[in-house]
């Protein structure tokens, strides 16, 4: 799920982690810090006369306050920040996609859905990819315990502990790959825009 009018730059650059789009636009110093490792309560605009301007999400669903409460005292609010930003994130599920774009804060904002082959995304990207049992960009109402360990390979995950305790669909959360998807375009199967749960039109 990407802001509307994302798609162009994302046919162009592939899908960037909030890192690698820092990265590419050359953000440095404060600014950085303070979009890399702090929360963004809204969405964020970055620019260049050449790349154009991109949006980076905001991160309504996280708080500090809940990220204090949910990890250990050996990882700050900022460190889970830092390390979030540095994965592009994939929902496995349309019920998760659907969850996230009716919630109140995104449900009268129109979102734009790049659906991936899996299979070609884990062929492609395997040793880069990590397995997510929750939603780690979300705090609200209950901050789930987590830390770095929450990510896990995919040799590494324990699919089975999650087997008896999720039901289908909800074994694992997210997909998560380090930095980027570049060529991105070759692995799309389907896009749309959506609002709430009602699909207005296909990406072209």
């Amino acid at each position: 799920m990407a802001e509307r009018g994302a798609w162009d730059g994302i046919r162009r650059h592939g899908l960037l982690s909030t890192t690698a789009l820092l990265d590419l636009f050359g953000i440095d110093g404060q600014r950085r810090e303070s979009i890399e490792r702090r929360h963004r309560p809204n969405i964020i605009e970055i620019s260049d006369d050449r790349l154009g301007k991109v949006s980076i999400r905001d991160q309504i669903p996280m708080s500090d306050e809940g990220l204090r409460r949910a990890l250990p005292s050996s990882v700050s609010p900022a460190d889970w920040y830092t390390r979030l930003n540095g994965m592009v994130f994939f929902w496995l599920t349309e019920s998760r996609l659907l969850r996230l774009t009716g919630a109140r804060a995104y449900q009268n904002i129109e979102h734009e859905v790049i659906v991936l082959d899996t299979r070609a995304i884990i062929e492609a990207f395997f040793s880069k990819i990590w397995l997510c049992p929750i939603n780690s960009g979300c705090t609200k109402p209950m901050p789930h315990p987590r830390d770095h360990g929450t990510f896990q390979r995919i040799a590494n995950y324990d699919y089975s502990h999650w087997r008896y305790r999720r039901v289908r669909g909800e074994r694992v959360v997210e997909l998560c790959v380090d930095r980027a998807v570049p060529n991105v375009e070759r692995f799309v199967v389907d896009g749309f825009v959506i609002r709430g749960e009602q699909k207005l039109g296909f990406l072209a």
